[in-house]
């Protein structure tokens, strides 16, 4: 998308801006706040941009599309998972960053700084429980009293919640480790836990090193949903509002050009991680995350997702997820084909 046309696109969604109703409640969601008029090409120019993202992500699906020539600096920022990089952005440290379905649930939860700006949708087969391949545990109904590594607050704490839900244990009938990636992978090649429950590329990387199986996957119970999510600050500052516009708009296009160009994927995936060529063209051939509209029905399946955290009491209290969306850039990113 030429500048001047992605700019005007930003002026018209500026005046067509709408509400989300709240879920669950029935109640209606607040009114979004006051969107900043574009700077100009100028201005932009001037801008940086800092980006949350963790390795593989963003930056190399931007760079693998050759969509990565922004026309205002990008600061990029590697984390570790999701909830350290939204606390980062409730924190106005970064701007925005991706994040899987559930990082956004405990920091609202928390009353952070946050609104989710744009949504996508991936292959739930790589949300994954696996187990070493010399492990006595066959199936699900099998991990009650057992150790199972997840990072806090990650999609794959979800996938752990909705798993036991499915064969009536909550997350008091098992030991959940909470572990980083890199530890948890430590853990679960030594046996020091009993099962991992992670996501891709570490799904993949495990399966083709060790031979880790698979005893349970999202494909039945994970909502697939990954967000954008940028801080209450950024948004309010117009040089920012526009950057990430324009930044959100080259990801939707990033993600459906990975979508027909896989082999390009996986080769930035690997020159940005350090991982194999063969983990990350398997962890490319399930499918990227595609665009999809940050719209109620979005909105209501985020909405249940929290409620089953609360219901299990892992998040404290309800809360309203449509309070913590803002659909300012619906208008750039329906235009994106």
């Amino acid at each position: 998308m030429r500048r001047r046309d992605f700019l005007t696109l930003l002026a018209i969604s500026t005046a067509s801006t709408g509400l989300l109703s709240a879920c669950a409640s029935g109640s209606r969601a607040p009114e979004q706040a006051p969107v900043p008029a574009p700077v100009s090409p100028q201005q932009l120019a001037k801008v940086t941009l800092r980006v949350g993202d963790q390795k593989g992500n963003s930056r190399s699906l931007l760079r693998s599309a050759g969509l990565d020539d922004f026309p205002y600096t990008v600061q990029w920022a590697t984390f570790p998972s999701g909830p350290p990089l939204l606390e980062a952005v409730s924190a106005d440290a970064i701007d925005l960053g991706g994040v899987g379905n559930t990082p956004p649930l405990f920091a609202a939860a928390a009353g952070a700084k946050i609104r989710a700006v744009a949504a996508s949708k991936g292959n739930t087969t790589s949300d994954a429980l696996v187990v070493r391949p010399d492990s006595p545990l066959q199936r699900v109904d099998e991990l009650r009293g057992r150790k199972i590594a997840v990072a806090k607050g990650s999609s794959a704490h979800a996938q752990i919640l909705l798993t036991l839900r499915t064969i009536n244990l909550t997350p008091d009938d098992v030991e959940l480790v909470y572990l980083q990636p890199s530890d948890a992978l430590g853990a679960f090649r030594q046996g020091a836990v009993d099962a991992w429950a992670i996501w891709d590329p570490y799904f993949s990387q495990v399966q083709l090193e060790s031979g880790a199986r698979v005893i349970a996957d999202g494909r039945h119970t994970a909502n697939g949903l990954s967000f954008q999510v940028a801080g209450t600050a950024a948004l309010a500052d117009a040089g920012r509002n526009t950057a990430i516009a324009d930044y959100l708009v080259r990801l939707a296009r990033a993600q459906r050009y990975a979508d027909t160009h896989r082999e390009e994927r996986a080769q930035a995936w690997a020159a940005d991680t350090g991982l194999p060529i063969e983990v990350t063209r398997r962890a490319t051939a399930a499918g990227p995350d595609l665009p999809v509209p940050l719209d109620e029905a979005v909105v209501r399946s985020e909405q249940e997702l929290a409620d089953a955290f609360v219901a299990a009491r892992e998040i404290p209290r309800r809360f309203s997820f449509a309070e913590f969306v803002d659909t300012r850039f619906a208008a750039q990113l329906a235009a994106v084909s």
